[in-house]
């Protein structure tokens, strides 16, 4: 039997495919999976009977309701304020399976479904879109990859895809929570050139976030950014912007060297989401201006607790790829959404040239919902991490003398007994030499 390159190709570039004949059987996972240990796979089109998530690998015994996933769904779901879509979805969860009669988890595959209600595919299959391109958006490129594409509503290429991730998100930020008082907030830092001012990352709340509809913790900020968010949507435009997120109380030691540093998989967790071209980590491109010594994040001893810690985080709570215990902060750029109501030139199917005007329910700026998508898709790199950190370094307890110890490292750390004493006298000069 001889077999296509193409077979061949997908067998080499997954262990899991099998092959009888001309035919191969492959597992979830051509884009729809993210994740190692705790692993998510969605599923789903924005004008089908609905989307949803499954969720593998999820520690059991641990509280859950549908009632707390709602929570970060409702913050996703259209139809908010004037500034979203107004397509009208409750975006109800059902929790199909994984949770035992007592409400807790119990290691097996958790399947959550969301089901679409207000759908209007009329608008994308009674007029020009259902041939012409719409420019910059996935019709294009979804064609040229499979050959065919779901007209109504974009299909997976949809926003509506990341209902899947902010549901098994909330279970990722349960399990944080739970584990070391990791908490994660996301807000509107920037929308075109206006940027936020006046927010303290180390203590902003969510409810300062939310307590407008920008969702903006800086309330004079937001008001210019709600004024030109709503300048651009009467116009039948769109605007982009940036999403800050921030974990805290995250642990040292998260992250590993090389391929699975932690901010590469934050990247790729958050360039995933729709409409995202930007991604930067703590300094990000700023710090390119500065010199070395301006960058650099002196250490100190914690006069507290004992604990190794930064006197500046332009590090981003991340180093060598390695969490260093510090507030972990990212910068997600979103572009303006790519339907827009005026006139564009494009092109349809089968090539030829004309102009289009974008039907449908469409946000005029993506960021307020974009919020909780973000917080999701960090809280799921976290757990992944977390959990790979338990297997790999934690599986035996470190038994060495505690003088033998690296010092503890991080906001939440605490070194036993306090600060360590200074010898008098005694000052450390260090000459480090490097390729």
């Amino acid at each position: 039997m001889k077999l296509s390159t193409s077979i061949l190709l997908l067998c080499a570039a997954a262990p899991t495919v099998t092959v009888s004949g001309f035919m191969s059987s492959l597992k979830m996972g051509t884009g729809n999976s993210f994740g190692r240990v705790f692993r998510i796979s969605t599923w789903g089109e924005s004008h089908g009977g609905g989307v949803g998530v499954t969720v593998d690998g999820c520690p059991p015994r641990i509280p859950l309701t549908r009632e707390e996933i709602q929570v970060d769904l409702d913050r996703r779901r259209p139809g908010q304020s004037r500034i979203t879509t107004p397509r009208n979805e409750a975006d109800s969860v059902e929790i199909l399976s994984g949770i035992g009669h007592e409400g807790t988890t119990i290691g097996t595959p958790i399947a959550m479904l969301v089901r679409n209600k207000d759908q209007r595919s009329g608008d994308y299959l009674e007029n020009d879109m259902s041939v012409a391109y719409r420019p910059s958006h996935a019709d294009a490129t979804y064609d040229a990859k499979y050959g065919v594409r779901a007209i109504a509503g974009g299909g997976r290429s949809s926003a509506r895809e990341t209902i899947g991730r902010v549901a098994a998100g909330a279970i990722a930020r349960k399990i944080l929570k739970k584990f070391n008082g990791i908490e994660i907030i996301g807000y509107v830092s920037k929308v075109q050139d206006i940027v936020a001012e006046n927010v303290d990352e180390d203590t902003m709340t969510q409810e300062d976030v939310d307590s407008n509809i920008v969702r903006c913790p800086d309330a004079a900020s937001a008001e210019k950014m709600l004024e030109r968010i709503d300048e651009i949507r009467k116009s039948g435009n769109s605007i982009g912007g940036v999403v800050t997120c921030v974990a805290r109380n995250v642990p040292a030691g998260l992250g590993s060297p090389v391929f699975d540093k932690l901010e590469a998989d934050l990247a790729k967790a958050c360039m995933s989401i729709p409409a995202a071209k930007g991604f930067e980590s703590g300094s990000g491109f700023d710090g390119t201006l500065l010199t070395g010594k301006e960058h650099n994040d002196e250490f100190y001893v914690d006069p507290v607790t004992g604990a190794t810690r930064t006197r500046t985080n332009r590090s981003g709570g991340i180093q060598g790829g390695i969490s260093n215990g510090e507030n972990i902060v990212i910068r997600v750029a979103f572009k303006p959404t790519s339907t827009i109501g005026q006139l564009q030139n494009t092109v349809t199917r089968d090539g030829q040239e004309v102009e289009l005007r974008g039907k449908g329910r469409h946000d005029p700026c993506v960021l307020p919902r974009a919020i909780p998508m973000v917080e999701a898709m960090v809280a799921l790199t976290l757990v992944d991490h977390l959990m790979m950190q338990q297997a790999q370094c934690e599986l035996f307890p470190n038994e060495a003398a505690v003088e033998d110890l690296p010092n503890p490292m991080g906001t939440t750390a605490h070194r036993e007994g306090g600060p360590k004493k200074a010898v008098a006298g005694e000052k450390v000069s260090l000459r480090v030499d490097e390729e």
